[in-house]
């Protein structure tokens, strides 16, 4: 660890996953054909995929891979959008709604064919996300949102009565629905190697390498650090929810959201047949979205919005392992072992944004909870387009950079709107 270097923030992930490739700092002045800056999901996704292309391909990430949220969050691999397919299409029109639609939900296909295809070691597991409403107002949206994927051939099922209490192990629920499509993952370890796949490939991935001005210089791109500079063609921001003004008002287009997680220890063999048995994903649909899932060490794992700050001890989120004995009563003797938080990248309207600001300039962000399938798509996304696809070609419409009123003030916003949704949920409104 050089002095220059973030710690990585203490995790879970951060204690247990096998260590990342070397990326060192870049030193002096290099020539490359596309820029990338930041290593998470997206730009790491981004990367492999032109390296694969014989692309010349340069990452500058300011910690090293997998250090923001790509590294940090619930491990979810969630199929679609924040939208259904109707309202997507509804909005986007048939054909590019059509598009988008089947891109999102296909995502995971893609994460699990990295993992598969380049031995991707993250204790990945195909078991299924399961969308849950407990309270009446909740459980027309999921019906609806099962009939829809259902009409459109995707293989979701509708989970009711015991059914449901027998794959969340909880009585709090009213309806689901299963997606099979879904899973979990280490996202660390995932990060991590996707970042040796992309070195393998021909990438150069330099960690403790903040990008500290962009600027044109003719036909060519001019990224400076502290101790070098590279030359490209093309670059690709790819910072989400960590987002500087590196460029003019995208740290302002999206509100940087913490969420936070915590991880108990290894459950006892007779409570692991009773949390979350058939080791789907859970997440709610309530106004304040929690999540959970069980690892492969048995370690229960539960997460939601938090204090918009960093956290670094589960006994800071004592309302998460409270919330965890309200939807199963034998995790109340559970040691919580891990607690901790990151940003994530929120937009207005719920979608990833891709722009394009300058010629040869593009950023993709703003995942809304989604990252672990939706950031590597749009990795791949980005790579059709530095690669030669035109706009009409990519599956999410290509839009300009808006900024937030008061974004000043977005963390007191944040704070309140969180306040109102558990008050809300708590009693049903």
């Amino acid at each position: 660890m050089t002095p220059d270097r973030p710690f990585l923030p203490p995790s879970l992930y951060a204690e247990t996953s096998a260590a990342g490739p070397p990326t060192p700092p870049l030193e002096g002045a290099h020539d490359c054909t596309v820029a990338v800056v930041g290593a998470g999901y997206t730009g790491l996704s981004a990367a492999l995929h032109l390296a694969e292309q014989g692309i010349e391909v340069t990452v500058l990430e300011a910690a090293e891979p997998g250090w923001g949220a790509s590294g940090r969050n619930g491990g979810q691999v969630n199929p679609g959008l924040k939208d259904d397919p109707d309202a997507v299409e509804a909005r986007f029109g048939h054909e590019l709604g059509g598009r988008m639609v089947a891109m999102a939900y296909a995502a995971p296909d893609l994460v699990f064919r990295l993992i598969e295809q380049h031995g991707i070691v993250c204790a990945a597991q195909r078991s299924g996300t399961i969308r849950a409403a407990y309270v009446a107002r909740d459980v027309p949206a999921i019906r609806s949102s099962f009939e829809q994927c259902a009409r459109r051939g995707m293989p979701v099922e509708l989970l009711e009565g015991a059914r449901l209490q027998d794959a969340t192990g909880s009585v709090r629920y009213i309806a689901a629905m299963l997606d099979r499509r879904g899973g979990q993952l280490d996202p660390l370890a995932y990060a991590r190697g996707l970042a040796a796949a992309a070195l393998r490939a021909g990438a150069r991935i330099h960690g403790a390498t903040r990008v500290t001005r962009l600027m044109r210089e003719g036909d060519h791109w001019r990224l400076e650090t502290p101790r070098g500079a590279v030359r490209a063609g093309q670059v690709i921001l790819a910072t989400n929810g960590y987002t500087d003004d590196l460029w003019p008002g995208l740290r302002r287009s999206i509100v940087p959201v913490f969420s936070a997680i915590i991880a108990s220890e290894p459950m006892p063999h007779g409570l692991v047949q009773q949390v979350l048995p058939t080791r789907s994903a859970l997440y709610e649909v309530g106004r304040i979205t929690v999540y959970a899932r069980v690892d492969a060490a048995n370690r229960l794992l539960i997460g939601g919005r938090s204090v918009q700050r960093e956290v670094t001890r589960a006994e800071e989120l004592r309302y998460l392992s409270a919330y965890a004995a309200r939807l199963w009563p034998g995790t109340a003797a559970l040691r919580w072992t891990h607690g901790w938080a990151g940003r994530l990248a929120i937009t207005t309207d719920h979608y990833p944004h891709l722009h394009e600001p300058a010629p040869g300039l593009h950023a993709a962000l703003g995942y809304n909870g989604r990252g672990v399938a939706m950031a590597t798509m749009m990795g791949q996304q980005l790579a059709r387009r530095v690669a030669g696809a035109s706009p009409a070609e990519i599956d999410m419409p290509v839009t300009e950079i808006r900024t937030i009123p008061l974004h000043a003030f977005w963390r007191l916003g944040v704070e309140a709107r969180i306040l109102a949704g558990r008050l809300q949920d708590r009693f049903g409104l």
